[in-house]
């Protein structure tokens, strides 16, 4: 997504789409990876950073809608929001829980 201020709802709409089809593991997130902008996208930051994970990241303060068009879309109220092969596996509670569990390495390493 380059500059979403000058983008239209359909445009981000249709970015936020393609970045996650696109990539395998992709974080949407407050702040971005070197710099987070709150502790929930810190830990799950955290957590992918230490399974060692490839990942794509946006961060959702470049905008307002951006937030807003992602959780509609997610049909999921809160930031951040981690998609795996497409898939909304979750926020910072439900990545962190998976992650303890031995899970969340199930379901990143799945293709």
């Amino acid at each position: 997504m380059s500059d979403v201020t000058t983008l239209t709802d359909q445009q981000i709409l249709d970015a936020i789409q393609a970045e996650v089809a696109g990539n395998h593991v992709f974080l949407y997130m407050k702040g971005t990876p070197s710099a987070p902008a709150c502790g929930f996208s810190m830990r799950v930051v955290q957590i992918l950073d230490h399974l060692e994970v490839a990942y794509g990241s946006r961060d959702i303060l470049e905008d307002p809608r951006v937030r807003m068009l992602l959780s509609g879309w997610s049909d999921w109220p809160t930031i951040p929001q981690l998609f795996v092969n497409g898939t909304l596996v979750g926020g910072c509670d439900i990545v962190t829980e998976l992650f303890q569990d031995g899970e969340l390495q199930q379901v990143l390493a799945s293709s």
